[in-house]
């Protein structure tokens, strides 16, 4: 009861500091700013806050969210698929109405297409709607009439309106609740080439439904009692029905469309309404090729023969292993007892034979697989896997034979099934076929299971609670004795053998940091501090911030950063995943970051010479090349920059912190990154628009770097100016170096005078001009035009057997 009081305390206290600090009006001329946290509108009654969330420490949507609850909880984004920059972006209300939303860099991002001569101001009013309103009081424009993912009571829904899914970064998903073409509220799984209804259950009629079709009017509401009524006649209530209640209907990202009640002594919210009482039974919710099983909270497998496309998102389902042969000797049937797959039947055929179902699939190319009914004789051979639910006890029990080829190894206990009295379902390790990723609103499913699956949590306790004693006890002596070595293999030569990358506890690195007392530097993905392990290696551990993946995500990324390895790359010795704990061991870069030297500051004792310069510039360019085109996967570094460069004891850089960017599949360039990366100064254009995030992005960074090496100062640094954006002082260095870089030969005074003065003129000329003409290249707007990091290595290693040939020559 005090941490609950306390909680009601602290809210009480940030309700009434936004009330002061927010305010009532957007007056006609008047604008918010993204920088400004008191830049808010609120409704009167402080219920709802308009203003920009933070989804990242760089990105930001215009949005509306309830003000008093426990955690954020936005009902309306104006632009969530085009985020705008956290430092120069604004929201301004023009004279005539419209209301137009600008990124850092002026570019126009969302506006809500209002022209009017009499607009007066906007107001967000104590319905959570936002307004715009003209003299007399007219509304020019609502919130209310372009939802996102929520409905608010009184608002209501029309056949011009929908309602689509989003995940806790604000980003769409494919369930949609809108009216169909019979004039049906209904919630749709949209896929790339597919669409299909998911509730109310596509199988029963208009009539079981107790709808009305083709009705004249479209329209649903839900009161202030928690009461939904649509013209099709579409209705519930919540639970907790009745006046005085915070309510919101949300279509989830996982496509259970649900009523939520606002707790007014924890401001936690519970749902009191659910589409879908069992969350498996939302079609689609595994994606094509995936298996909802119950383990027992839903989770999602793949089915065999396939394999998980995107271990982040199970929703994005699974793809095939091998691409499956139309010649029936190469194929086999692998058996799943108690599954189904909803829908997209090829054909259907009563009181037939095992057999003669089986060569209906075999003689069709396009059959995947069918499903088999013991009980009537039922065949559905199916041309796409979609909607799979592993169950026993459905009403009848039904046999799903995949059709896949004959050299994949299915194994009988990698067969998807689900558990609900047992422990928790996994994959065989030895295998690949499954995959199991708990669905991304945890809180919600978790809120889910206690109000609809008492029955499974009541049997499974006394279970449970044995099973955490056993689990305690062993966790307690393991930490004892040091024993604690994760998921990799933890026999007792395996420390000796594969010592260049393990697993280590957070206790050895308590140790090793002296209790993390020597800081080496801090940044936005972290503190890193030195230490020594028990082989008397130096190395800087580095404890990551805003780490928000899944054990298993974050065990994928860091298997790729164990098979890194080059001499320009600083190199990953280990990591730490203990309970909150994650933390990268690295190997200790003595001179530490190109900043740190190049820039001049009084700890730095040493000046870069014009060869130091020019091989720290193709070492970058090495490293790179070998994250974009070279190693087992692409990785995208997205943040470049002097910081992230270290130089050792003979000034050789070693890129740092590439392991913390985005990792992408090779050859895939249409690329979901949810958040602005990087540091301002050295992020492309890209970054800030709706262009997909490519290797790019990097090459436009390492142009930057090139100039601060040529130049000796960071861009912002080189002409100042305070009331210029450091973009703007980019841009006109850019042109400036172009229209040199056009001049005669015998007019190269400006290389000079561009150079660090720090040299004196010791520099060579020819290469300079060649990393001038690189930087240049690099830093086009079109990112079409920039080089590949490939191409960078190539122009450098040509100009440096070029003044090699001749000795060095060309000093100016």
């Amino acid at each position: 009861m005090g941490a609950v009081s306390t909680t009601v305390f602290l809210l009480t206290l940030i309700h009434l500091f936004l009330r002061i600090s927010s305010q009532d009006f957007l007056l006609a001329g008047s604008s918010l700013s993204v920088e400004h946290s008191s830049n808010m509108l609120r409704s009167p009654d402080g219920t709802f806050i308009c203003g920009f969330y933070n989804i990242s420490s760089n990105a930001s949507t215009f949005s509306i969210w309830f003000s008093n609850t426990s955690e954020k909880t936005v009902v309306w984004s104006a632009n969530p698929l085009h985020p705008v920059y956290t430092w120069g972006s604004m929201i301004k209300l023009n004279s005539d109405g419209s209301m137009v939303l600008k990124d850092y860099n002026g570019q126009i991002v969302w506006t809500n297409n209002v022209s009017s001569s009499n607009a007066e101001q906007a107001q967000l009013l104590d319905t959570g709607n936002l307004i715009v309103k003209g003299r007399g009081g007219i509304i020019l424009w609502q919130s209310f009439a372009s939802p996102t993912d929520t409905l608010l009571p009184t608002q209501s829904i029309n056949a011009t309106m929908k309602l689509i899914s989003t995940n806790r970064l604000l980003v769409p998903g494919h369930y949609s609740l809108r009216f169909d073409d019979q004039y049906l509220l209904s919630v749709f799984d949209d896929e790339k080439d597919i669409s299909f209804i998911c509730w109310p259950n596509p199988t029963m009629t208009i009539w079981d439904k107790h709808r009305k079709p083709f009705n004249s009017t479209t329209a649903g509401v839900l009161d202030n009692w928690g009461h939904f009524l649509g013209s099709d006649n579409t209705t519930f209530t919540a639970a907790d029905w009745g006046p005085g209640i915070m309510r919101r209907l949300t279509l989830d990202y996982d496509g259970n469309l649900r009523l939520y009640s606002l707790n007014k002594a924890d401001r936690a919210w519970s749902v009191t309404w659910m589409a879908f009482p069992q969350l498996c039974d939302v079609l689609g919710l595994c994606g094509r090729n995936g298996i909802c099983v119950y383990t027992p909270v839903p989770s999602c497998a793949c089915a065999p023969g396939y394999e998980v496309i995107d271990p982040r998102d199970q929703i994005k389902g699974c793809r095939p292993k091998i691409n499956s042969s139309c010649d029936e000797q190469k194929v086999k049937f692998v058996k799943l007892p108690n599954t189904d797959f909803m829908g997209y039947d090829i054909s259907i055929h009563s009181s037939v034979s095992l057999n003669f179902c089986k060569n209906i699939c075999l003689n069709d190319c396009h059959c995947k697989g069918f499903a088999y009914w013991e009980g009537d004789g039922g065949c559905y051979a199916k041309s796409v896997f979609l909607g799979g639910i592993t169950l026993q006890n459905r009403g009848r029990t039904g046999t799903v034979y995949i059709k896949i080829p004959k050299e994949i190894e299915v194994l009988e206990n990698s067969i998807p099934h689900s558990q609900p009295f047992g422990p928790n379902y996994g994959p065989n390790c030895s295998t690949t076929d499954n995959f199991v990723a708990e669905f991304l609103d945890k809180s919600m499913n978790e809120q889910s299971e206690s109000k609809y699956l008492y029955f499974y949590g009541f049997l499974s306790a006394i279970f449970l609670a044995e099973l955490m004693f056993v689990v305690l006890g062993w966790f307690i002596l393991g930490r004892e004795r040091g024993e604690l070595r994760g998921v990799w293999p933890a026999e007792v030569g395996y420390e000796m053998i594969t010592n260049h990358f393990r697993r280590y506890t957070y206790k050895e690195l308590v140790s090793a940091t002296r209790k993390f007392k020597d800081e080496l530097g801090s940044g936005a993905s972290g503190i890193v501090y030195k230490g020594f392990l028990k082989d008397d290696r130096e190395v800087a551990v580095k404890k990551l911030v805003e780490i928000n993946q899944g054990e298993e995500e974050f065990q994928h990324e860091l298997s790729v950063l164990s098979r890194i390895y080059r001499m320009n790359l600083v190199r990953v010795w280990g990591f730490c995943s203990d309970g909150p704990h994650r933390m990268l061991i690295t190997e200790y870069v003595k001179n530490g970051s190109l900043s740190k030297i190049l820039f001049g500051t009084e700890a730095s004792e040493i000046l870069l010479e014009w060869k130091h310069r020019f091989n720290i510039a193709l070492g970058m360019a090495r490293g790179l090349a070998y994250l974009h085109h070279e190693c087992l996967e692409w990785v995208i570094h997205c943040d470049v920059k002097p910081e992230n460069i270290l130089l050792d004891e003979n000034l050789v850089p070693k890129i740092a912190d590439f392991g913390l960017a985005k990792l992408l599949n090779r050859g895939g360039s249409n690329i979901n990154i949810s958040r602005i990366q990087g540091t301002r100064g050295y992020l492309a254009p890209e970054w800030v628009s709706s262009l997909p995030i490519t290797a790019k992005v990097d090459v436009y960074s390492f142009g930057v770097v090139l100039l601060e090496l040529l130049k000796g100062a960071r861009i912002s640094d080189m002409e100042k100016n305070d009331d210029e954006e450091v973009e703007m002082v980019l841009g006109r260095i850019v042109r400036m170096l172009k229209e040199n870089l056009q001049l005669d030969c015998k007019e190269q005074s400006w290389i000079t005078d561009f150079i660090d003065a720090r040299l004196n003129g010791e520099f060579n000329y020819m290469q300079a001009r060649t990393m001038t003409k690189l930087a240049v290249s690099c830093l086009e707007e079109d990112r079409s035009r920039r080089p590949t990091m490939e191409n960078v290595v190539q122009m450098f290693v040509s100009v440096d057997e070029i003044t090699s040939a001749t000795g060095g020559g060309g000093a100016v």
